[in-house]
């Protein structure tokens, strides 16, 4: 029987890094933390979808669908929503000869 590593099997199901598809599954698959990430900060904080929603301003359907599928969220939507829940944020862009750093 032959095994193969993790890195193999993710090479030819998904895709080798830095090729179009990997880094699709990649993101997708970041935005789904984020989503799952929003649902269980908002169950701590002993919040309903609906009491979220009014806190930045928008229907409960739409945290509903952020917290399945953060994809189509906005940088601001995303922002209001950890605001909302007094989450720190911090973004890093790193590109070739720049790294940035933003924290709120």
């Amino acid at each position: 029987m032959k095994t193969y590593t993790l890195d193999q099997v993710q090479d030819t199901l998904i895709g080798k890094i830095g090729t179009p598809e990997r880094d699709l599954f990649e993101y997708e698959l970041q935005m789904d933390i984020v989503g799952k990430a929003i649902k269980q900060i908002r169950r701590e904080r002993n919040l309903t979808q609906e009491e979220l929603g009014k806190l930045i301003g928008v229907q409960k359907a739409q945290i509903s669908r952020l917290e399945s599928n953060a994809n189509n969220a906005t940088m601001d939507t995303l922002l209001r929503v950890f605001t909302a829940l007094k989450a720190k944020v911090t973004l890093q862009v790193e590109l070739p000869n720049l790294n940035i750093n933003v924290g709120q």
